[in-house]
């Protein structure tokens, strides 16, 4: 089992989530779609290579985010980091894939 944890704009929230959701991620036994989300304030700094979504070249930015969380069954990860990496409006979202311990 992983946790599957990533950051988006506000407006594409329940579009990048719809997308993880539809690759089998947030199955926690009978129940789907399950996710903890929280709103902060993202922040990043684009290169002069870079083509942003949100900002411009060079300039600090500072974005209202939400920092979603869920778990993913080990065969469906790595269909559902694809998903979000599709659906996100970044050049490169922000996520983090961590394996679980057993109990």
């Amino acid at each position: 089992m992983y946790k599957l944890v990533f950051y988006v704009p506000a407006p594409d929230l329940e579009k990048v989530k719809d997308a993880v959701f539809s690759a089998g991620a947030g199955k926690i036994g009978e129940y789907q779609e399950c996710c903890w989300q929280v709103a902060g304030i993202g922040q990043f700094r684009p290169s002069a290579a870079a083509n942003p979504f949100i900002g411009q070249a060079g300039q600090l930015e500072q974005v209202e985010e939400y920092r979603v969380e869920m778990v993913c069954a080990d065969e469906l990860i790595a269909a559902a980091v694809q998903a979000l990496k599709v659906a996100h409006p970044y050049e490169e979202p922000a996520y983090d894939v961590w394996q679980l311990a057993p109990l």
